[in-house]
């Protein structure tokens, strides 16, 4: 159960038959099966088709945790450029050079008599909308992490309020100078960590909001 919560399913979708999920649950369900087993190389060929925002989303941190080697193919080029550590590009005459980085980082590389040659070619296919264009939405490591956040500032200004209490104490100061100087210091490392999660949570929570 708890594996699945980590594709996106709350409790009570896990236990639904596959026939009535949506087909962005179908494809995370089909995510966590391939990601369940042990593997050292993926083969992907155009794995973003059909994607929603979220599934896309969680497909990129999935691949960004993944130690072994992917080989993929796609179009789409903005998942290329977060994703890819190198590019493989089929020049004509049956030569194939790699390039570092993704599709942008490609086109950068390449010779510029063959870049010039490429603005004059019209786009015969219509172009996907880059995910630029679209409205900035929390990944899944950031919506995880964005959970997280309320419990960890309690937890934090709980310490903090452990130890005001006990710097009340009349006795706290005769307790000797190493006990004041790491209660005080640990007071001002833990004013910095609840400012730092504090300015975390409204930044994830802006762009949440701004997703709709």
């Amino acid at each position: 159960v708890g594996y699945l919560q980590d594709f996106l399913f709350s409790p009570d979708r896990i236990r639904s038959p596959a026939g009535v999920l949506s087909g962005g649950e179908r494809n995370r369900l089909l995510l966590a099966r391939l990601f369940s087993r042990p593997a050292n190389v993926l083969v992907l060929d155009e794995p973003t088709n059909d994607l929603d925002m979220e599934t896309l989303d969680l497909l990129e941190e999935l691949l960004f945790e993944f130690r072994g080697t992917v080989l993929l193919v796609s179009h789409d080029r903005a998942f290329l450029n977060n994703v890819v550590t190198s590019t493989f590009a089929f020049e004509g005459d049956g030569a194939v050079r790699e390039y570092v980085g993704g599709y942008d980082d490609w086109l950068r590389q390449r010779p510029s008599a063959e870049r010039d040659e490429g603005k004059k070619k019209p786009d015969k296919k219509p172009r996907r909308r880059n995910r630029d264009d679209r409205p900035r939405t929390l990944t899944f490591k950031e919506k995880r992490e964005l959970e997280g956040l309320p419990e960890e500032i309690e937890d934090l200004e709980r310490e903090q309020g452990e130890l005001y209490t006990a710097m009340e104490d009349p006795g706290f100061y005769q307790a000797g100078g190493e006990d004041v100087v790491r209660t005080t210091g640990r007071l001002a490392e833990l004013e910095g960590l609840i400012a730092e999660r504090l300015s975390r949570w409204e930044e994830l929570e802006t762009i949440r909001e701004g997703s709709g």
